[in-house]
């Protein structure tokens, strides 16, 4: 590593994302789409000062120091730590004197890719400080290194959505391909955040358990999950909504046979169906976290989003454009 000339101040941020259809099944070689959220966001914001690299993340009050070496994966390093030292040994700098603060609109633990959009934020801002150029590919590696470490086999759909931006279909070990012609701004889609807060490992853990006791039954399972991600990109690419919905909903009960829901991601997905969204499924790792339903239009997204509450959930994201003031945030 070397000196190199920097600002005295640089910021970024990341967005979070949603599984579409196809979570866990990803994990074992089938498609999956995912979708950003660019109205769900992490921000970095670093500057200039004397003494050690400092990383302070204000929504939970915790301070990092970058190691001065590289770590070892039995020290399991903090994740902040972690990215920062693969950022500034990918950039080919020093560790800069210098203050990086964190904060998230992005709930931790809830399967909307927190931990990646962190990743990715810090990554970006390290970049700007030395004025580099870091393209969203190699954001994505470095954020996966983290992912790895923290989630044991994740599927990499998480830092894949995140660094692009963009809706995403992703096979595990193929080159992302990105669904230019999809937003999520574009679909009347509502996510409820079931309260409960379990780490993306432990589901995944579970369906690799049963997997190895049970492979025939849970191939079978993945490929029914692959079939409901194929209709969800051809009712994607035609907009029918009502076939999209349907694919959720089809997804969510294969979800449900892996195990991977709970009591309350069923409830919430019930009472959206029963408030009249075309789909409900949950997203993400599942026991826990959030689901996602699809309205018909805008309004009807905001009755979506008064049922999800009333049926328990904790917050309630809408898009900004589908939503009055003081209504997206739950």
């Amino acid at each position: 590593m070397t000196a190199h000339p920097h600002l005295s101040h640089a910021s970024a941020s990341a967005c979070a994302k949603i599984i579409l259809c196809g979570e866990h099944a990803v994990v074992y070689g089938r498609p999956a789409i995912a979708l950003p959220l660019p109205h769900l966001r992490t921000y970095a914001q670093m500057r200039a000062r004397h003494g050690r690299f400092e990383i302070r993340a204000t929504d939970i009050n915790h301070v990092v120091y970058m190691p001065e070496r590289a770590p070892t994966q039995q020290e399991r390093p903090h994740p902040l730590a972690l990215i920062a030292y693969l950022t500034c040994r990918r950039l080919r700098v020093r560790p800069p004197q210098a203050l990086l603060t964190i904060r998230s609109d992005i709930p931790v633990s809830s399967n909307l890719g927190s931990g990646a959009a962190v990743s990715v934020a810090v990554a970006r801002c390290l970049a700007a400080y030395f004025q580099q150029a870091l393209s969203p590919d190699a954001a994505s590696e470095l954020a996966f290194v983290v992912e790895r470490q923290h989630h044991g086999t994740p599927s990499g759909i998480d830092n894949t959505v995140v660094a692009h931006e963009q809706a995403v279909r992703f096979v595990k070990g193929e080159p992302p391909r990105l669904l230019r012609e999809v937003a999520a701004s574009d679909l009347p889609i509502v996510i409820g955040d079931s309260g409960e807060s379990t780490p993306t490992r432990v589901p995944v853990g579970a369906v690799r358990a049963a997997w190895q006791v049970e492979p025939a039954r849970l191939e079978a399972l993945f490929d029914a999950i692959s079939q409901q991600v194929g209709a969800a990109h051809a009712a994607l690419s035609a907009r029918d909504l009502p076939a999209l919905g349907a694919a959720m909903n089809a997804n969510h009960a294969l979800l449900c046979r892996l195990d991977v829901s709970s009591v309350m991601l069923d409830r919430l997905c019930d009472s959206a169906r029963a408030a009249g969204a075309l789909g409900a499924k949950m997203s993400g790792g599942g026991r826990g976290g959030n689901m996602l339903a699809l309205a018909r239009d805008a309004a009807h997204a905001i009755e979506v989003g008064d049922a999800l509450r009333a049926a328990g959930a904790r917050r309630v994201f809408i898009a900004p454009e589908s939503s009055p003031p003081g209504r997206d945030g739950g």
